[in-house]
């Protein structure tokens, strides 16, 4: 079997004409269900470009804080 693709390395970054480019659509959860970023008005725009990401390797190097350790 011939392998159509180029051999890729870490670092590589691809270059596109404009042309060859197409849309990416974001979508996101929001209260239960999810919707595309761009139908937002812009204060819900505002509050997803606020949120903070994170990775389940991370986040389970971190303890969850017991029910009585939490602020209230």
């Amino acid at each position: 079997m011939t392998n159509l693709l180029p051999d890729i390395t870490a670092g590589d970054v691809a270059e596109l004409d404009p042309a060859e480019r197409t849309p990416c659509e974001v979508w996101t959860r929001v209260m239960g269900y999810h919707r595309p970023i761009a139908s937002f008005n812009i204060g819900k725009k505002g509050e997803a470009a606020e949120r903070l990401h994170f990775t389940e390797h991370a986040a389970a190097s971190h303890p969850r804080p017991l029910p009585h350790e939490v602020a209230r």
